[in-house]
């Protein structure tokens, strides 16, 4: 992969990790899952690139703010969806919680 090949996969991971951030803004959460699976191949590619080239100046700062912004973005999703899934993971544990104790105190009929 050549550098203009790296930058490019850089900047379809920004792309989508800022789609990805509007589905979270707009709790779209089935959308996010598909852009999150979409960002994972995308950075598979360049975890498969054994060795990326070298960068001139201009393009090594171009990736440096690109990754910033991915960064910025990541943070913002989770900032969004770490509430909820504490959430979902309360209504869940509560419905395990009521399903127990409606199993242990319902009444015996077969006895």
């Amino acid at each position: 992969m050549d550098s203009v090949q790296t930058l490019k996969t850089y900047d379809a991971i920004l792309a989508t990790t800022g789609k990805m951030l509007a589905a979270a803004q707009n709790s779209e959460w089935d959308q996010l899952i598909q852009l999150e699976q979409e960002c994972r191949q995308l950075t598979e590619v360049l975890i498969k690139n054994d060795q990326e080239p070298i960068l001139d100046e201009e393009l090594l700062q171009k990736k440096v703010k690109i990754i910033h912004q991915i960064l910025a973005d990541d943070a913002q999703i989770r900032a969004i969806t770490e509430p909820w899934m504490m959430k979902l993971q309360d209504m869940l544990y509560t419905n395990s919680r009521t399903r127990n104790l409606q199993l242990a105190y319902q009444p015996v009929s077969n006895l």
